[in-house]
């Protein structure tokens, strides 16, 4: 049920941007219970009780929540369908999206959206915050308000100014398929290692165009298949690889991204590169990115690297680790098999560098 919040008292609020929030639970929708002193959610309607700024945002803002709102820890794939399926119904009527989420899976979620909303024209920005809406020194406030602003924004043709899913925090405007957690308690919880930010909010917001993602196509189409089937795999020294083949032989397993050492290494073992082939010749697509905090794989670049290039592993240059598992999961459902190596490797939503 969407609840609408009508912003400005004359009837020339009709004409400003229409702006969807889709609250999916996390700490952003939290209040202290005054007798017990513990978090508990509560109805997003509140949350304007606590933010009474809204009334003098330039936008009309609608609101509405998923069926079962929870903490980010907790989501899955069929909570991105049902994220996904409001944004494809509303489409029409409204000119950007936010979405309040819980910070600690954010980035997933955003990187899943954009590849499930193929043809986005419009804004669909990701928010959260690391205290309560109800505690005096939340960041809520700011990023709600902030997250607004920028899809409301538009261009002297009438056009949205951001055409793509973005994370918006502490002052950030990152484009989600190329940003992470970095921080369990600082207000600035994200980074984007490999992509300067989309915008600044200072006295003013600075926007930086010039990196800006726009899809080809102009229609949206909902992807809302996500593959369930992949595993992601972290190296580290001393690992055991059979572990890992008892790991990839079951038959629900099509697709393992592989966490390497520093430009795409691993150790040259035999049992590795065994298990590895054996699993690419079974039809399993297996896709390395580096565990460094930035920086991109290269394949050949060492010796170490070319364990990976005999056994057919796919080369996943500057992706996130959260970008790499929802573009496998998306591909998996939506591309055929044939197809899926090389799509890892062409950026379909700007998750990558080329």
């Amino acid at each position: 049920m969407l609840r609408k919040f009508l912003i400005g008292i004359n009837l020339i609020r009709m004409s400003k941007p229409k702006i969807l929030i889709i609250y999916t639970g996390g700490t952003i929708g939290m209040i202290k219970n005054r007798e017990t002193g513990s978090l508990s959610s509560v109805d997003f309607a509140h949350v304007y009780d606590h933010i009474p700024e809204l009334n003098r945002v330039n936008a009309e803002v609608s609101s509405v929540s998923v069926q079962n709102p929870k903490d980010s820890s907790e989501i899955g794939t069929e909570n991105w369908q049902e994220i996904a399926e409001i944004i494809s119904d509303n489409y029409k009527p409204f000119d950007g999206f936010v979405v309040l989420h819980g910070s600690d899976t954010m980035a997933y979620t955003a990187s899943a959206l954009s590849f499930m909303l193929e043809g986005l024209r419009k804004p669909v920005i990701l928010t959260g915050s690391q205290l309560p809406i109800g505690v005096i020194r939340t960041d809520g406030k700011e990023n709600i308000i902030t997250a607004i602003e920028i899809a409301a924004e538009k261009r002297a043709d009438g056009s949205a100014l951001i055409q793509e899913v973005g994370v918006y925090f502490d002052y950030t405007l990152f484009r989600g398929n190329r940003c992470t957690k970095d921080s369990a308690e600082n207000f600035e919880a994200f980074r984007s290692p490999n992509l300067r930010p989309l915008a600044i909010a200072g006295v003013s917001i600075h926007y930086n165009e010039e990196i800006f993602w726009q899809a080809e196509r102009t229609d949206l189409v909902l992807r809302k298949d996500m593959s369930d089937e992949v595993l992601l795999i972290k190296l580290f020294p001393g690992m055991r690889f059979d572990f890992l083949s008892k790991i990839i032989e079951m038959k629900n397993v099509k697709g393992l991204i592989i966490e390497s050492f520093g430009s795409g290494n691993g150790p040259y073992d035999e049992l590795l590169k065994s298990v590895l082939k054996k699993f690419d010749d079974k039809g399993g697509i297996i896709l390395n990115i580096t565990q460094c905090s930035s920086g991109s794989v290269s394949a050949g670049m060492y010796a170490s690297s070319n364990i990976f290039k005999e056994a057919s592993v796919v080369t996943g240059g500057d992706m996130t680790t959260e970008a790499a598992v929802t573009k496998l999961m998306y591909l998996l459902a939506n591309a055929p098999l044939e197809n899926v190596k090389q799509l890892l490797q062409e950026s379909l939503r700007g998750e990558m560098t080329h």
